[in-house]
């Protein structure tokens, strides 16, 4: 079977990131999703809505998955993906975007945190 150029491509670049840059795509990607769950919400087409919702949160226990507890910091992100998983669940629940409206934002916030100590660490 023929490799796909763009997949070789996608797959390779996924392999040469550092930490930094996966940790931003995965934000990215987390945000994106939620972001299109409140459109598929608006649009009430709940099956599209439910699968970037599921996206979303397996993005996040990935997230809370890799933390490495012998620093302070994960124990306060370990609370904030719970926090984040705890609206998501909600939003699926009650068909709503209201829950995920603010942990947007956050997520966004977060995402340009690790940005700049990314950025930071590589001048080190």
């Amino acid at each position: 079977m023929a490799i796909n150029p763009y997949e070789a491509y996608k797959q390779q670049s996924i392999l040469t990131m550092t930490r930094g840059e996966m940790l931003n795509k995965l934000y990215e990607e987390v945000v994106k999703q939620l972001s299109c769950a409140e459109v598929y919400l608006e649009k009430k087409d709940y099956a599209k809505t439910n699968d970037a919702l599921q996206r979303s949160q397996r993005i996040l226990n990935y997230l809370k998955e890799t933390l490495n507890f012998q620093y302070e910091i994960a124990n306060n992100l370990a609370a904030l993906y719970d926090f984040f998983l705890e609206s998501i669940v909600s939003a699926n629940v009650k068909k709503s975007a209201e829950p995920i409206k603010p942990i947007i934002p956050m997520l966004e916030e977060l995402r340009e945190a690790f940005v700049q100590a990314d950025k930071k660490a590589r001048l080190s």
